[in-house]
C-alpha cells in the first residue's frame, strides 16, 4: 500500500498541515496515523473515508498510483486548504468562519474590490 503512504504524506504537505493535525482532524491518535503514514498498516475503509474527508480528497485519490499530479494554483489550493479544515469544525466554528470571511469581502470590496 506505498502509494497510500505516498499520497497521504504529499496531501497532508500540500494543505500545509502536519501529520498531527491530520490525525487529530480525523480524530485518531498520531501513533496509528503514524503507522498509514509509513506505510506499514492499512485502514478499514470507513478510517480511509475519514481520512480522505479532512484532506479534502477521495478514497481514491489517496489510494492510486497517480503517475501525473494535478498542478492547481496558489488560489485553488488555498481554497482546498480552506475546505480541508473546515472539515473538521463544529458548527459553532463555523458560524465564527463565516463571519470572518464575510467581514473580510466587505473589506475587500469597499476597497474597491482591488486583489493583492
Amino acid at each position: 500500500m506505498e502509494p497510500f503512504a505516498t499520497n497521504l504524506r504529499k496531501r497532508a504537505e500540500e494543505l500545509g498541515i502536519s501529520n498531527a493535525e491530520a490525525a487529530r482532524r480525523a480524530g485518531l491518535s498520531e501513533r496509528r496515523y503514524g503507522n498509514y503514514v509509513s506505510g506499514r498498516r492499512e485502514p478499514d475503509l470507513a478510517t480511509l473515508v475519514r481520512i480522505a474527508t479532512v484532506l479534502g480528497t477521495t478514497p481514491n485519490e489517496l489510494l492510486s498510483a497517480r503517475a501525473d499530479a494535478v498542478v492547481t494554483t496558489p488560489e485553488q489550493m488555498f481554497r482546498e486548504r480552506i475546505d480541508a479544515a473546515t472539515a473538521a469544525l463544529l458548527p459553532d466554528d463555523l458560524e465564527r468562519v463565516a463571519i470572518i470571511v464575510e467581514a473580510l469581502a466587505t473589506v475587500r470590496e469597499r476597497a474597491g474590490g482591488a486583489t493583492a
